[in-house]
């Protein structure tokens, strides 16, 4: 353990995790419903299949609407696509299971039965509410293929997970002095100048040829494609109107029945050679259909849930059939009619992307290299002991004095007085405060992107030391968060190691 925690260096700026935005993850849409032709790779030993794949894509998303931070907690890396989210959560889950037996800390019954009554998904005004926990039950695990057993094997993960995380995390500490700097660091408060350069001031500079639309063309002209369109019919299984004013329990028996008759088609489609408008005609179930649409512009049919056309642009020929899609007021199955692939753009009707692109492009660097120069020239100025007024003069932008603030907002107002001031409402204040964390008094950040469009110079005129008042409030706060950073960088560390002690291998293809 002591090895493990010697590797880590302290952060230059531990208010920068203080002020931590929660993690979040980018990543390309794919299609995971499509079967591979191989399995998704091996691990201590033994071949993860195809189904246990998409059992644990499943898993994940139902972690995610219990409330759980499971599926976040288990991404150690970061992911390029959602594919690879769900086979990062895939692997990491089946190491922590295992290492968890080996440990013996995997939850009892009670236990878990305690957790489960906390997720904020089944609290009600009284606590735990038990209507809520049969409607999420009876509707929404039905049409995932899971049942009760699958939320406790989740809330069993996540204890576990938990239990992990304190284990590795018990030698970590931090020392009186450490707290010390780091209060001073993330409450003094600081004296801060902006100058900022705005896209609109600078777009009438630029300027596109034909020649640089051409030359672009040439480049991208295999990204440049059409958008793919659909086409789909489906069916609804909805509540009646006076059964979507029920709520509660009340709620509960409609919704099964729905799910039960949308269950019902959807068996009815796999017989063989089933065709969607006659199952839809033998139950006596109208059929719509929309026209053509993209992903980025549903069918109004659609519309109204997102999920749909989501779902729409996953179907393929070979499997054109939804699952029961669920929406506030009941199901939707969807089939795929037909697919106007993406083609190759011809320079004429490419040319407007290609300008809009190149705009963008030509304007982002215009007002990157403007901003690079002002940064420049401000620096110069206050070497020579010029004052930083004239300095930003030379440069023909404007000065702007910002409200003095700390990186870290105090943990609790002192007095009346305190309660009563404004609250410091200025434009991008935590892309500045990143800029300026690290910087000493008299110090000039390089340009920084902010905003939808332009960017800023940040200078830090002063310093001032924190109300030593307010230390013992903060410390506790302070050490809670700092900590709980340094647990989890623990936790990835071990988790790579276990990944390697298990032996995993990825599939390509």
């Amino acid at each position: 353990m002591i090895t493990i925690l010697r590797k880590h260096h302290r952060w230059l700026m531990i208010v920068i995790a203080i002020l931590a935005v929660p993690f979040v993850f980018y990543f390309n849409k794919t299609d995971i419903g499509a079967q591979r032709s191989t399995d998704l790779g091996r691990i201590y030993d033994r071949p993860v299949t195809e189904i246990e794949f998409q059992r644990s894509v499943r898993l994940m998303n139902l972690a995610s609407g219990l409330g759980l931070s499971l599926g976040s907690d288990l991404l150690v890396v970061n992911v390029a696509s959602e594919g690879e989210m769900y086979a990062e959560f895939t692997w990491n889950r089946l190491i922590l299971r295992h290492e968890a037996e080996q440990l013996g800390i995997r939850p009892n019954s009670s236990e878990i039965t305690a957790f489960v009554k906390t997720l904020p998904r089944f609290r009600g005004e009284a606590g735990f509410d038990i209507d809520k926990y049969t409607e999420f039950t009876k509707t929404m695990l039905p049409s995932q293929g899971f049942n009760e057993s699958q939320i406790e094997e989740l809330v069993s993960d996540q204890l576990s997970l938990n239990r992990v995380k304190d284990l590795l995390g018990t030698g970590v500490q931090v020392s009186e002095s450490e707290s010390m700097e780091n209060y001073e660091k993330g409450y003094g408060k600081m004296d801060v100048a902006v100058v900022r350069l705005r896209d609109e001031d600078f777009q009438k500079d630029v300027k596109i040829t034909d020649e640089d639309i051409a030359k672009y063309y040439e480049a991208h002209k295999a990204q440049l494609k059409s958008e793919e369109k659909r086409r789909v019919d489906f069916v609804t299984f909805a509540l009646t109107e006076a059964e979507k004013k029920l709520t509660g329990k009340e709620r509960v028996d409609p919704l099964q029945k729905a799910a039960d008759r949308a269950n019902d088609f959807t068996q009815a489609l796999l017989e063989k050679g089933a065709n969607f408008g006659d199952v839809a005609s033998k139950l006596q179930i109208p059929v719509a259909a929309t026209g053509e649409f993209t992903a980025a512009a549903p069918d109004p049919q659609l519309a109204a849930n997102p999920q749909l056309t989501k779902y729409s642009f996953q179907l393929t020929q070979e499997a054109p059939f939804s699952d029961p899609i669920q929406g506030p007021d009941g199901f939707v199955v969807l089939h795929l009619l037909g697919i106007t692939e993406a083609h190759p753009l011809t320079l004429e009707e490419a040319k407007p992307k290609v300008v809009e692109a190149l705009k963008s492009e030509r304007l982002r660097e215009l007002v990157s290299n403007k901003g690079e120069e002002v940064a420049g020239k401000i620096r110069e100025a206050l070497k020579s002991g010029k004052p930083l007024e004239k300095a930003v003069e030379q440069s023909g932008l404007k000065l702007e004095r910002i409200p003095s603030f700390s990186l870290v907002e105090a943990p609790a107002p002192k007095s009346e007085a305190d309660k009563e001031k404004p609250k410091n409402e200025t434009p991008d204040l935590p892309t500045i405060k990143s800029a300026v964390a690290a910087l000493n008094p008299g110090e000039v950040t390089d340009f920084v992107p902010a905003g939808k469009g332009g960017g800023l110079v940040a200078v830090l005129e002063k310093r001032a030391p924190a109300d030593p008042s307010g230390y013992d409030a903060a410390k506790a706060l302070f050490e809670s968060r700092y900590l709980t950073q340094r647990r989890v960088a623990v936790f990835i560390e071990w988790m790579r190691e276990q990944r390697r002690a298990a032996g995993v291998a990825v599939a390509t293809g």
